[in-house]
């Protein structure tokens, strides 16, 4: 602490007001995780707490703390923040470390209090690991949540991989939700390449993005999760590469099938194909039937109605029980990719809203 006695008294407040109102700030939206994102009683609870705590040091010494604030001249707001927040893991971290961060801070300059501030940067270091376990368990129903417009695609009819990837921004600008890569003829490295590609418009437009059937490539790429057939690897195994934290989809064609991956652990399952497809040559359609027994039966995690749906039978496969609907051609390769996502947005959120 004797380094810090060479400063004068102004300029110790301007560091204990800055890092009090950090604190507070990154309490606040913590506290706004647990409540909205987790509607966790106890996380909202602790968390308000600490923040009061933090609130009464400043009321303590609220006047001397305005008085030496001197925003217009802090030389910090000319520095950028490198970090971006693109989901709610990200706003997570960022604030768990603001906390931590501010209270030690706080600990070496407000000598007076540096024993509140130790015991409550403890407890954060604390709180931190319980609270992302239950985040990252609960973070895929939250990201799933009212993703209803799913885009299955690939790369097979477009003479480049610039006109490709302009019609899977189309898509996404015209409110696709989830994107999913499927090249089931690319080698590894390409399908890498595409992959890095989609990854980087998917998060500038806040959407999820799938990779179909290769788990080690999901991985690389950071996808959001990865969509699993009946042949594929099991769920199991897809966790263990992947983590607890991503998204794993399955295929399903009959309810035997729907029941058993929930029962594994599946976050979503397609259902389908609803119609013949040329994307599933030699697969026998599955009906409407099929979409009617998910609508009553799969409750406790989305469905995604998909196989040959199109602008002129997707009413049908709504008024059956779909709320979500996966599309193929009749997206991306329209004549303009983001009109047909409109359309199929429209579709889906009168029904929605209806429902």
């Amino acid at each position: 602490m004797e380094s810090c006695l060479c400063y004068n008294k102004t300029t110790m407040k301007r560091i204990i007001d800055v890092n009090l109102n950090r604190t507070a700030e990154g309490l606040r939206i913590l506290e706004e995780i647990s409540r909205f994102v987790l509607n966790n009683r106890d996380f909202s609870s602790f968390l308000k707490n600490l923040r009061h705590k933090i609130c009464q040091v400043q009321e303590n010494d609220y006047q001397e703390l305005l008085i030496a604030r001197d925003s217009i001249n802090d030389v910090g707001l000319k520095v950028q923040n490198p970090d971006s927040r693109v989901n709610i893991e990200s706003v997570f971290k960022a604030n768990i470390k603001r906390v931590q961060q501010s209270l030690r801070v706080l600990e070496e300059y407000d000598i007076n209090n540096s024993s509140i501030y130790e015991e409550l940067r403890y407890q954060i270091y604390n709180f931190e690991k319980e609270m992302w376990s239950v985040l990252k368990l609960d973070l895929k129903k939250y990201l799933l949540n009212n993703k209803s417009l799913y885009l299955v695609t690939n790369s097979d009819g477009f003479e480049n991989d610039d006109k490709f990837l302009d019609a899977v921004a189309q898509a996404l600008a015209g409110g696709v939700d989830i994107v999913q890569l499927r090249e089931k003829k690319a080698n590894a490295r390409r399908i890498i390449e595409l992959g890095k590609k989609i990854r980087q418009l998917t998060s500038m437009y806040n959407a999820l993005f799938i990779v179909n059937d290769r788990v080690d490539i999901a991985k690389i790429v950071n996808a959001d999760g990865v969509h699993l057939g009946q042949d594929d690897v099991e769920i199991d195994y897809a966790k263990m590469i992947l983590g607890d934290d991503k998204i794993i989809g399955i295929s399903t064609h009959e309810p035997e099938q729907a029941l058993k991956a929930i029962k594994e652990g599946a976050d979503y399952i397609g259902v389908g194909p609803v119609f013949e497809t040329p994307t599933k040559p030699g697969r026998k359609s599955v009906g409407i039937e099929y979409v009617k027994w998910a609508s009553e039966n799969v409750l406790d995690i989305p469905f995604y109605a998909i196989g040959g749906i199109n602008q002129e039978n997707v009413c049908d496969v709504i008024k059956s029980g779909a709320r979500n609907i996966a599309v193929v051609r009749a997206i991306i390769n329209a004549p303009s990719p983001k009109e047909a996502t409109i359309k199929f947005k429209k579709y889906l959120n009168d029904n929605n809203v209806n429902s």
